[in-house]
């Protein structure tokens, strides 16, 4: 059963069904802040008065674009692009391009939205916005994503730039695909505008610590959720759904930290591996081979693979949900609880149900919301931005550094924030109350545009 929204918020509500059909991510993601605001619209009127939730709940522009391709053997196909321009209040859009066959209008509007207070949060001066394709580079050539990302490009060039509309990477869009838009964009505007992407290569104006930065990020706010409990990651059973960066730079700070990571997974099953996950021999099969992840029993005797299994079965301390959204569901969070988990941390965006959401919170234990445990990533691509901005390259320990007092200051903030307003250590509260309130002085300051 969902939560009731307040009498103020469900025609607003309401009026997001009726204008969004069918978007039922969308409908997910703005129905999750608006659960959040009611105690906002008694404590701040004037949000009501300028209608800043209605406003914040359209976005200000919505691209679709085809795009025409040949593969290797010569057939033409055709593929439906999104660059979803949601909110520049604080900044130029900022957001990841997503190539995966399940992209479709609702899924970019549930990101984009997502990304906003994601964004604010982070305390950087950037807006929120997202974009993808329903094209899947799993399968195709290098030379096939090649032309896939220039004929992208020749639409989406006139719409992006850093001063615009900033772009990153997402589930099928790593440093290769970035590197294939970025040279078709300087190619067609004559401009080398680093700026303009983020989550390049660290020889062509990359940031250092940016493939790992989600990863961590999402652990350095774990760890503040267990300091706050008087806890530690030293010692404690671990699972991370995904085997992607996301789910590998999180092992990677998880082990850092003195935690013991036992199964990992992708979309055709798990890898169990009681005597811990390899992180040398999972970083070979996923970002040297490119390989499933049920290559990894094949080198480790200690290690099961379970086809189409469910990582959520397998007992544990901590979750990191690393993958997809709604990955995780009721039935899923029960089985965590009952094996005894007291944290989840969430890598990806929206990877909990709401029956999970609901779940975790019930039982009081440390969860973190994806808009607040994943910015990392987002956050350096701001401080990419910066580099770029200024000719710069800073050390990977420098870059990492930053993260870190980042993370932390999202912590506190939302922590703070959820005390404020009688929701002590409610992070989904005190996450969505905080970007919120972030974006909303913005566009009230900025006047009716």
């Amino acid at each position: 059963m969902m939560a009731v929204l307040d009498e103020k918020l469900e025609p607003i509500y309401q009026d997001v069904l009726r204008r969004n059909p069918g978007e039922t991510e969308f409908h997910q993601a703005v129905r999750e802040v608006l659960e959040s605001l009611g105690p906002v619209l008694v404590k701040h009127p004037e949000f009501a008065e300028h209608k800043i939730i209605q406003r914040i709940c359209e976005p200000e522009r919505q691209i679709i674009f085809r795009v025409p391709w040949e593969d290797d053997s010569g057939e033409t196909h055709i593929n439906r692009a999104f660059r979803v321009e949601f909110n520049s209040a604080l900044g130029p859009y900022k957001g990841g391009m997503r190539f995966h066959s399940s992209v479709y209008l609702g899924i970019i509007k549930f990101l984009g939205f997502e990304q906003i207070f994601k964004n604010a949060l982070t305390g950087m001066p950037i807006g929120g916005g997202k974009g993808g394709s329903d094209f899947d580079p799993k399968g195709r050539s290098e030379a096939e994503i090649m032309r896939f990302c220039q004929s992208l490009m020749i639409e989406l060039y006139r719409h992006i730039g850093e001063y615009t509309d900033v772009p990153a990477g997402d589930i099928g869009v790593g440093q290769r695909e970035i590197g294939y838009l970025f040279g078709q964009y300087k190619r067609i505007t004559n401009r080398y505008e680093s700026g303009v992407f983020t989550g390049k290569g660290v020889g062509w104006g990359g940031s250092r610590a940016r493939t790992e930065a989600t990863g961590y990020g999402t652990v350095f706010f774990l760890d503040e959720m267990l300091k706050v409990r008087g806890e530690t990651l030293e010692g404690k059973t671990c699972i991370v759904s995904g085997s992607g960066n996301v789910a590998i730079f999180a092992i990677e700070k998880i082990l850092e930290l003195g935690g013991k990571v036992v199964a990992c997974s992708d979309s055709n099953g798990v890898i169990v591996d009681e005597q811990g996950i390899d992180l040398a021999v999972l970083k070979e099969i996923k970002l040297v081979e490119r390989r499933r992840i049920s290559s990894y029993a094949q080198r480790r005797d200690s290690a099961r693979y379970r086809e189409n299994g469910v990582i959520w079965d397998v007992p544990c301390e901590v979750a990191l949900p690393c993958a997809t959204q709604n990955e995780l569901t009721g039935r899923d969070a029960r089985k965590l609880l009952a094996n005894g988990c007291i944290a989840v941390a969430e890598g990806a965006n929206m990877p909990t149900t709401p029956e999970g959401v609901r779940l975790f919170l019930d039982a009081s234990i440390a969860y973190g919301p994806g808009k607040a445990a994943n910015a990392g990533g987002v956050a350096t691509s701001a401080l990419e931005m910066q580099q770029n901005a200024s000719r710069d390259s800073w050390t990977f320990e420098y870059t990492e550094q930053r993260l870190r007092e980042i993370m932390v200051g999202i912590h506190r903030r939302c922590h703070d924030t959820a005390e404020e307003y009688a929701a002590p250590n409610n992070y989904v509260v005190g996450a969505n109350i905080t970007g919120f309130l972030k974006v909303a002085h913005a566009m009230v300051a900025l006047g009716l545009v």
